[in-house]
């Protein structure tokens, strides 16, 4: 295994990038948890704040730099790419501006002379995916350098330069050696980092198996874990919604960032057959308008796919749902162009027992539902072992809420696609994970909430 770029755009090779050896990676832990003891924790907290918002100034004076490698190396639209920029930026100016108020001694109503401080625990060890190459890291990296933990992070190896432009980002705000440490690492060396005792807190975004081992390994050692998974996340068309406005955010919401993105949009289910319909025809005739292309052309909104083998992934899926009676509405092909392009692609008469029921499709891939009633939509909604984000559509927005109060996730969007802000907590229930990033939640996972209990002496 090594880090390497591949153009997701034409499938040519650009670089390939080795592994470190074991010296190199615990050398790199040494420095960390010395930087960690003898440094960093004890900076005061608006010392490490400034560092972190002057990354974020450098990143928007950066802009285009940053948002070409997203391009390059996992296929990004261009366009989109300028937004994961924008909101990395914001969320590391966020912290930056918060991280006093969110990290401040706090009195307890009742017991004089009681005090809850917060103080950082040590070496944290992030292992993130390549969808979001920026987003995913910043939702640790900035909440934890400014609470006065330090980040060793592993990112996905088809991202290298990412991955080196954002440690890059933070040499030259300002971070001293050991703060932010990029690993080029295998498997085995991460299993071994988490044994390690100087290890305080491992956090994975990434699939079901990867949180499974990762948080079992973590367990064994005692380690405070996060873990964010993926989902299948629905889309309920209540009886009251507005379908051009469902229809609308449906077509946003399971295809930006390719499809490739955990709270993505994945299935949607309609209450009522005759608007089911109607919904399933003007959803196939706007799948059948969306220019498929070049990322960097503004024209396009479906970039490929970033990698060869997560295109070949659902093709499989799809001609596994296809042979257990699913039906394809539009699309289940490759692209015949160079590059690793999907058709979009929308399935529907999905039994119990087809694999794509319970399955999560990283793609443009939708599956289609129609229901008699709202309540075998939230049964549906609730059927998969997942639990990351759901969407409720309806004009009543009180009814709405209620549906959302029923929905099994940890979080349920109305009448959007989405919501990224800096300000939202993000993060799931059930296989889903568990934990939470971004807002005053996130900064809190990897703290040690110490007492502080005064009393008179005799």
């Amino acid at each position: 295994m090594s880090f390497a770029t591949i153009n997701p755009a034409t499938g040519e090779f650009v670089e390939e990038f080795p592994l470190q050896s074991d010296k190199e990676v615990f050398e790199a832990l040494d420095t960390a948890d010395r930087r960690y003891r003898e440094d960093w924790k004890f900076r005061p907290v608006a010392e490490r704040a400034r560092i972190v918002g002057r990354a974020a100034r450098i990143l928007r004076e950066k802009r285009d730099e940053y948002a070409s490698y997203l391009t390059l190396e996992m296929g990004k639209v261009t366009r989109f790419g300028y937004l994961e920029v924008d909101l990395v930026a914001d969320i590391l100016d966020y912290y930056a501006e918060n991280g006093e108020r969110f990290l401040a001694a706090e009195s307890l109503p009742g017991e004089p002379g009681a005090t809850l401080v917060t103080e950082p625990i040590g070496v944290i060890l992030a292992i993130e995916p390549w969808n979001f190459p920026y987003y995913q890291l910043a939702r640790v990296v900035a909440p934890q350098l400014v609470a006065g933990n330090v980040v060793m992070l592993k990112h996905a190896e088809s991202v290298p330069r990412c991955a080196l432009a954002f440690a890059r980002l933070f040499e030259e705000a300002g971070a001293p050696e050991g703060v932010y440490t990029n690993l080029f690492c295998g498997i085995e060396q991460i299993a071994d980092l988490v044994d390690d005792f100087r290890v305080r807190g491992v956090t994975l975004t990434g699939s079901e198996r990867a949180g499974a081992s990762v948080g079992e390994r973590a367990g064994r050692n005692l380690k405070k874990v996060v873990l964010e998974l993926g989902g299948s996340d629905p889309a309920l068309i209540l009886e009251g919604a507005s379908l051009e406005h469902a229809v609308e955010q449906t077509v946003m919401g399971r295809t930006f960032n390719s499809g490739q993105g955990c709270v993505n949009i994945k299935r949607v289910i309609v209450v009522g057959r005759e608007r089911g319909e109607k919904m399933l025809a003007a959803l196939t005739e706007r799948f059948a308008a969306i220019v498929v292309g070049d990322p960097t052309d503004e024209a396009t909104l479906l970039g490929p796919l970033a990698s060869e083998r997560g295109l070949d992934g659902l093709l499989e899926q799809i001609e596994a749902a296809q042979a257990a009676g699913a039906r394809i509405v539009h699309g289940g092909k490759r692209v015949d162009r160079p590059g690793f392009y999907l058709e979009p692609t929308i399935i529907t008469d999905i039994a119990e027992d087809n694999p794509l029921y319970q399955q999560e499709a990283f793609g443009p891939v939708l599956s289609f539902y129609v229901v008699d009633s709202e309540a075998e939509a939230i049964e549906l909604a609730n059927a998969t072992r997942y639990g990351l984000g759901a969407y409720v559509f309806d004009v009543d927005i009180e009814h709405a809420k209620q549906v959302a109060s029923r929905i099994e996730s940890g979080m349920v969007y109305i009448n959007s696609c989405f919501a990224d802000s800096p300000r939202l907590p993000f993060g799931g229930v059930k296989n889903s994970g568990f934990g939470r990033e971004l807002s005053a939640l996130g900064i809190g996972e990897f703290l040690n909430r110490k007492l502080l209990r005064v009393s008179e002496s005799a």
